[in-house]
């Protein structure tokens, strides 16, 4: 009765244990390495937080060293701006990530399309646009998506 009981129980637990768990210990030794100033409160954060830098700490340490090179400078430009500038970023983000897939793939495009552009060029076509009224930069906007 007693081990019919256990064997409950322990079944219980294990169906109601949150999936996705990942204990310190279960970390590779350079995952652990790269996440060592969580390590003293790793079971108090949120599983999807855990889950989150061991999947980042995993990319990271198979990333090629260049690509490496251009994550901590693209942390570093992250951390030099101030609130209020990090909020708009964000903003943003979320409001690329609710367009549609096409949509999001027309803009990459013409990102991508920009940034090949000589700095000059780049820095031209920046204050041009600036100097737009809010209704032309939305018709010019409007005749990109007809382009695309």
């Amino acid at each position: 009765m007693k081990t019919a009981l256990t064997l409950m129980l322990l079944t219980l637990l294990l169906a109601t244990a949150p999936a996705g768990a990942v204990s310190w210990h279960e970390l590779s030794p350079e995952q652990q390495k790269l996440l060592g100033k969580f390590e003293s409160r790793w079971a108090e954060l949120p599983l999807a937080r855990q889950d989150a830098l061991a999947k980042g700490a995993e990319r990271w340490i198979n990333m090629p060293p260049e690509q490496r090179h251009q994550a901590k400078q693209r942390f570093m430009q992250w951390q030099s701006l101030d609130v209020e500038q990090r909020r708009e970023l964000r903003r943003k983000y979320r409001q690329f990530n609710s367009l549609p897939p096409g949509e999001q793939a027309r803009l990459r495009r013409m990102f991508k399309r920009f940034q090949s552009l000589p700095p000059e060029q780049r820095q031209q076509l920046r204050k041009k646009f600036q100097q737009l009224t809010p209704e032309e930069r939305q018709r010019l906007r409007e005749r990109w998506r007809k382009q695309q």
